[in-house]
């Protein structure tokens, strides 16, 4: 069976949706999951962008070690630089250097010639291999590129020292049958094309881009990238989950192993939705809430006589599966341990005892603590940042009646330290929530997205919420979780807010992708 590499670039390509921010502590537990998962390189970041994503990039360098580490890079020196001092700590080194192609950019973009641009490539790529051993190189959009100029610049490349060539669909604009063309057109044209690996990257703007990765494998294409749920800008990435369960059901037909762990697949997508506030849509193929559900009765009654009648594929194949639970209000801290260990954390003693601490109270007020239940414990603890909230919510407490107007008093820590207690109105009790902060605050904030979600079943479920927010202009994602949805979405919107102060704090600047 031919093998084919799995490049995720989650951390990176994925964060850059809109309304996604990461910090260094969710980025690690991203890594470490999809180290998990099989990944075969995980592309951290863009060290150059911000100290954020530098610091981000160097830990995940430091801890994984069965997954190669990447980092994004402009062709430039200072780029380059910065990388490696992120990436030196890791086991295997590598670097992506990425320089348009297509005359739309070079001309409007770059403002450079073909041939300055090519200039340009085999620099970075030289001086890259002054530091690293692997070096991908980019040509952005590709796909628009003219074929002869990616054959030229590619041949140059190649001999300046690159060990991965990606040709991205960087616009999504490509078809199956075209992306694989292109790639059977280099693979038969470009002179030492065999010595290197030959990368897809492809866009869903059209829906198109399992398909139009696949298709580049079927023509020569040794390693695939993408994101775990597809997510990434505009309308996304290719899914890597759905390339690897696609290569693994059709393997009688693709005949392509991809070293995923297909048993991670569940908690990898679970986490990685949880983490960046992007929710999966319940039809989506592979990990969606109803990828098993079987609603008509003619399917139900051919899945009682046999599930192969409609089933193609076991919630089992990913990792999702019904344990047996028996944690409880009674049950003790050497029990919650070591379902902490058997569900993959890693938790400090402290963070066992706190953890445990927020346990016993939620076993206190509900009937059944789920699977999700201690998913969403665990995960928050893990994640939990050292710094110290700017603002810190103490209390929320909202008038209601159907006759009256909504009410909402809230009291929270504000940056100088002392605790502050404000109260305003609301068409409805979460705008008031929502106005109150506002005033505590003191910014300009504009609601852009609210949603509130159950986790697990039940009247009595968690609720988790998430508020997408502008805050004086700049736009950050919140979240938290509780059993009262209220304080659960007033909690959400300081998380924001302190995302945004936080990032402030640290000063860091956006990426300046070209």
């Amino acid at each position: 069976m031919r093998t084919i590499d799995i490049f995720d670039t989650t951390l990176r390509d994925g964060e850059q949706s809109a309304g996604i921010n990461l910090n260094t502590a969710e980025k690690l537990e991203i890594a470490r999951q999809l180290e998990r998962f099989g990944a075969t390189v995980i592309e951290a970041g863009f060290p150059a962008s911000s100290p954020g994503d530098f610091e981000a990039v160097e830990k995940i360098a430091s801890i994984v070690k069965n997954s190669t580490v990447t980092g994004l890079a402009r062709a430039m020196k200072s780029d380059i630089d910065t990388s490696w001092e992120a990436l030196r700590v890791a086991q295997q080194p590598h670097i992506h250097i990425f320089l348009a192609t297509s005359p739309i950019h070079m001309e409007y973009k770059l403002k450079k010639s073909p041939e300055q641009v090519v200039d340009i490539a085999v620099e970075a790529v030289k001086y890259a291999k002054k530091y690293f051993p692997l070096v991908q190189w980019s040509a952005e959009d590709a796909f628009r590129s003219d074929p002869e100029f990616l054959v030229q610049i590619i041949n140059k490349v190649i001999q300046a020292g690159a060990t991965t060539i990606n040709i991205p669909d960087t616009v999504g604009y490509a078809t199956p049958q075209e992306y694989g063309a292109l790639f059977k057109f280099l693979k038969e044209n470009v002179t030492g094309i065999d010595r290197v690996k030959l990368s897809a990257h492809c866009h869903n703007d059209l829906g198109m881009a399992v398909a139009n990765s696949i298709a580049a494998i079927e023509n020569g294409a040794d390693q695939v990238e993408g994101t775990i749920n597809g997510i990434g800008e505009r309308a996304g990435n290719a899914a890597l989950e759905e390339i690897a369960v696609a290569l693994h059901i059709r393997k009688d037909f693709y005949k392509i192993d991809t070293g995923v762990n297909l048993q991670e697949i569940k908690r990898t997508s679970q986490l990685v939705s949880r983490l960046t506030g992007v929710a999966i849509q319940p039809n989506k193929a592979v990990v969606g809430k109803n990828a098993f559900a079987h609603e008509s009765g003619i399917h139900q009654d051919g899945m009682l006589k046999n599930r192969e009648t409609y089933e193609i594929i076991t919630p089992e194949l990913i990792g999702e599966t019904v344990a047996p639970l028996s944690l409880g209000k009674h049950s003790g801290r050497h029990a919650f341990k070591d379902r902490a260990i058997s569900m993959g954390f890693e938790l400090t003693d402290e963070q066992i005892n706190e953890a445990f601490a927020q346990f016993k109270k939620l076993a206190d007020r509900k009937k059944e603590i789920t699977e999700e239940d201690l998913f969403v414990l665990f995960t928050g603890k893990q994640i939990e940042s050292a710094d110290v909230p700017i603002y810190d919510l103490q209390n929320v407490q909202v008038q209601y009646g159907t006759s009256n107007i909504p009410t909402a008093t809230v009291s929270a820590v504000v940056p100088t330290g002392e605790e502050v207690t404000v109260a305003t109105t609301g068409s409805g009790s979460v705008e008031a929530i929502f106005n109150t902060l506002e005033l505590l605050v003191k910014g300009e904030v504009h609601i852009l997205d609210y949603r509130v979600t159950s986790i697990g079943k039940g009247r009595d479920a968690l609720g988790e919420a998430l508020v997408n927010l502008s805050f004086n202009g700049e736009v950050f994602a919140g979240r938290d979780v509780s059993q009262d949805v209220l304080e659960a979405s007033a909690k959400a919107y300081l998380n924001a807010i302190n995302r945004k102060l936080l990032k402030e704090k640290l000063k860091i600047k956006e990426p300046a992708i070209g």
